[in-house]
């Protein structure tokens, strides 16, 4: 949308460690996702890149945690088959297990990217994460990655024990349009009386279609994801502009949000996205659904995976886990 100069207000600085990765972003010539071609965007650098850029900058390690293992699987589904990875943490288990679904606005981005969450998850929390490779836009239009989403929970419901996890101990959890995805798939646990997660980790999830939101506002021009980018990601997503507006997109318009999972919910404060997650959180809690709400100031979209280098990041996983800890207790 033309005008977005004008549109922006007073948006926060971030801290010098989002900063630092910002930089490196754009050293990386990554270009404004609004700009670029759908394998042009698919292919150019991400935030992760950059996060790691400035890991080995600082001469912090980068190699994986040798106590989560992963092994890459199958899951069945109408379509022929979706991979996911496995990220299985030392011992014998059963192990509480989180259905994980990466971001990228349901056009990029896969589980290779998102690999930082996931694994630190499944350390901390000492839970089995399955992180869903579900398929795209535009060449999968809406609802393909929703009805993928649903089918890979089911498929872990089903095969629990296979996964060597534990039946009573199921979460989902998302980022950006994977946290949509876990919050959908908590809403249609509860509709169709299927197992129901015990708890929801909702990081920056879409959850609106209205774009006029303060937090748009504030952010129209944000690093790495700005108003236009998310223009781009919902017109590549959508086959008509109707579909923003279905319940599973704009899960600020439902008003059938009682009797699901209690949820945590990690806001970045330069995101447009903000708005949608404090809405959505707010309405959760006028349902009487428990949840755990936090905005990181400093921070923008795509921090979360990105503890090693960024503060507010490890502060927010550490939050994740602890609420996915105590939600396994109960």
């Amino acid at each position: 949308m033309a005008g977005n100069s004008a549109f922006a207000q007073d948006m926060a600085k971030p801290t010098a460690d989002m900063q630092a990765v910002l930089d490196k972003l754009s050293a990386l010539e990554a270009k404004p996702f609004s700009t670029l071609s759908v394998p042009e965007a698919r292919t150019q650098a991400t935030p992760a890149d950059a996060a790691r850029a400035v890991q080995w900058d600082k001469r912090l390690s980068s190699n994986p945690d040798a106590q989560v293992t992963t092994k890459d699987i199958a899951i069945p589904s109408a379509e022929g088959g979706l991979a996911a990875r496995v990220y299985i943490p030392g011992g014998k288990g059963p192990f509480p297990v989180v259905v994980y679904y990466h971001g990228g606005g349901w056009v990029v981005a896969d589980i290779n990217v998102y690999d930082g969450a996931p694994r630190a998850m499944a350390l901390g929390a000492n839970a089995i994460v399955v992180s869903v490779e579900y398929r795209h836009a535009p060449e999968h239009k809406f609802p393909a990655a929703h009805d993928d989403a649903w089918t890979a929970y089911k498929w872990v419901v089903e095969n629990i024990h296979e996964l060597n996890g534990n039946a009573d101990k199921i979460a989902v959890a998302g980022e950006s349009a994977g946290g949509n995805l876990a919050a959908n798939v908590a809403l249609m646990a509860k509709e169709l009386k299927t197992k129901q997660p015990v708890h929801q980790l909702l990081v920056y999830p879409v959850a609106g279609s209205d774009m006029d939101t303060p937090s748009y506002k504030e952010n129209a021009n944000a690093k790495p994801l700005g108003k236009a980018d998310m223009e781009w990601f919902v017109k590549n997503t959508v086959t008509s502009m109707d579909d923003a507006k279905d319940p599973r997109i704009n899960l600020n318009g439902r008003s059938d949000l009682a009797g699901v999972a209690p949820a945590t919910v990690i806001l970045a404060q330069i995101d447009p996205l903000r708005s949608d997650g404090e809405t959505y959180a707010a309405k959760l809690k006028d349902a009487g659904v428990a949840v755990n709400v936090k905005t990181y100031d400093g921070v923008t979209h795509e921090f979360f995976g990105m503890g090693k280098v960024v503060p507010e990041a490890k502060q927010a996983l550490d939050l994740a886990v602890a609420d996915l800890t105590s939600a396994f207790k109960k």
